[in-house]
């Protein structure tokens, strides 16, 4: 990856549980659990196409208004992006 991996963040499906979360632990790789409440602004609110293809493009739509349009207060008002971007900048300096 050209950096070293220090946490993931996940949604807590089960495919999170388990042997990943011991494999993490192994490797020193902090879990950020996702609160429920990101999955249910894509699903509960989305006006969802039928297909598997069409719910894909509209995820990767939501993900990048997510990411890198809505501020969130949690990250004192920056977007995802913006936080991270603010993080390497500071690393740097």
């Amino acid at each position: 990856m050209g950096f070293a991996v220090r946490a993931i963040q996940v949604d807590g499906g089960s495919e999170f549980m388990a042997q990943f979360e011991v494999a993490c632990r192994e490797r020193g790789i902090r879990l950020f659990v996702l609160p429920p409440r990101f999955k249910e602004e894509f699903y509960r609110y989305a006006d969802l196409p039928l297909s598997l293809t069409g719910i894909n493009k509209a995820l990767r739509t939501w993900e990048r208004v997510h990411n890198c349009i809505r501020p969130h207060q949690a990250l004192g008002y920056l977007t995802p992006k913006a936080f991270y971007q603010r993080h390497l900048a500071l690393e740097r300096s």
